[in-house]
């Protein structure tokens, strides 16, 4: 698997760093080689589950019980290392949990518990946070996951923004809800550039010739250029992908393109050696509040890019019926309010913004400014016009349609 050199540990939240195996996982010009081992992060199949019949939900959920327990599985730095939401939520249930940040990436992670799922036996977690991907879609298939019970979930029921109950890759909720989300669009120097920036064609605008990035992950790349092409990539072919691809081509021609950049878009764009990138919001958000910049972030008119992690229990958890209680109970507005002020990234929970507003009015210094950062910014709670304008990425039935993929848009990239 491909890695890429962490950024600086002092940023105050540390979330840039934490998103780098993720992005790492999205890279598919290894496909070759890494065939069906590619943890294609934001990548859905296009299989549909169906919703859980009452029948699946009695069987698997018949006579279960609280046990006291919850060990969960998640990604580096998606929670204050001093975990007060896990305090309070022994303290109010007196369920322990055990909060282990063993999942780095999402290809290693099936590999690692897919023998123990196989075998119907335990994996040692009853919550795992897992991103809608190629993953996503073999947990699923292979019948790893169970199905939740949403009787026993109503929190999410009363609070989940609508975007999160209307997703591609597990339509209804039937085996997971989200746990943050994150958006690709275009970040810009206002400094430098003519204007606000609003619109893809700024990205193969002549007059920016040499001050535009591009992702050198061709997931992303692929899918901004079906987008300015006028194709949804949830719903693309091969021959969309063609098309795209040659609309991606045109811009690098043209000299547009100053560099196809992995992290170290953010240095660049900070250093004024471009003026208007592809971008990740966390990112903008973070590099804004420890740098001082004044980088914009915007979905284009034509839309942005999201990705989803969720919360799902193995089919095989010792304990599901407290990891449901802590699936719901991220899911009130004063807990959802708590995470979102330290991860930054996308809130599944619209309420949490104005909980988030309250907690800055009552405070002080520094902060108070940076609770007022995060519950002002879009970045962290989109409106539903931005939500209206996010796509899920392509997505790919067969390993072959993946390699066909790549073979497409790795030579942009690399040649």
């Amino acid at each position: 698997m491909f890695h890429r050199t962490t950024a600086d540990p002092s940023l105050r939240r540390g979330i840039t760093q934490q998103r780098l195996g993720r992005r790492d996982a999205l890279r598919i010009g290894g496909l070759s080689a890494l065939g069906g081992a590619l943890a294609a992060c934001g990548v859905p199949g296009q299989t549909r589950p169906e919703a859980a019949s009452g029948s699946a939900l009695g069987t698997f959920w018949e006579g279960r019980k609280q046990n006291g327990t919850v060990d969960f599985a998640n990604w580096p730095l998606y929670m204050d290392p001093s975990k007060p939401e896990l305090t309070k939520f022994t303290r109010r249930t007196g369920i322990t949990v055990n909060y282990e940040e063993v999942i780095q990436e999402m290809g290693p992670w099936f590999a690692k518990v897919q023998p123990q799922l196989s075998a119907g036996k335990p994996i040692g977690y009853d919550l795992m946070v897992i991103t809608n991907g190629i993953q996503f879609g073999r947990f699923r298939s292979a019948g790893f996951l169970a199905p939740l019970d949403h009787t026993r979930l109503p929190s999410f029921t009363a609070n989940a923004a609508a975007k999160y109950t209307e997703e591609s890759f597990d339509p209804a909720n039937v085996f997971s809800v989200p746990w943050a989300s994150g958006i690709t669009g275009i970040a810009y120097d206002p400094d430098k550039v003519d204007g606000p920036i609003t619109s893809l064609d700024d990205l193969w605008n002549p007059r920016y010739r040499g001050k535009v990035g591009m992702m050198s992950d061709i997931t992303e790349l692929a899918n901004f250029g079906m987008l300015a092409a006028g194709i949804t990539p949830g719903r693309s072919t091969e021959a969309d992908w063609r098309k795209a691809a040659a609309k991606l081509r045109q811009q690098k021609d043209a000299g547009i393109v100053r560099n196809y950049y992995e992290q170290d878009y953010l240095d660049a764009l900070g250093k004024g050696e471009i003026w208007i990138s592809q971008a990740w919001s966390g990112d903008i958000f973070q590099k804004n509040i420890s740098d001082g910049t004044n980088l914009k972030f915007v979905i284009p008119d034509e839309g942005g890019t999201i990705w989803t992690d969720n919360l799902a229990i193995p089919v095989t958890a010792a304990n599901p019926v407290d990891a449901l209680m802590l699936i719901d109970f991220f899911y009130e507005v004063e807990n959802a309010a708590s995470l979102a002020g330290y991860i930054n990234y996308v809130c599944p929970v619209p309420a949490a913004q104005e909980r988030i507003r309250k907690d800055a009015a009552t405070g002080s210094g520094d902060d108070r400014t940076y609770l007022e950062a995060v519950a002002n910014s879009s970045l962290v709670f989109p409106s539903d016009a931005d939500y209206a304008r996010l796509h899920y990425y392509a997505g790919f039935n067969t390993a072959e349609e993946q390699q066909t993929f790549a073979k497409i848009f790795d030579p942009i990239v690399l040649s």
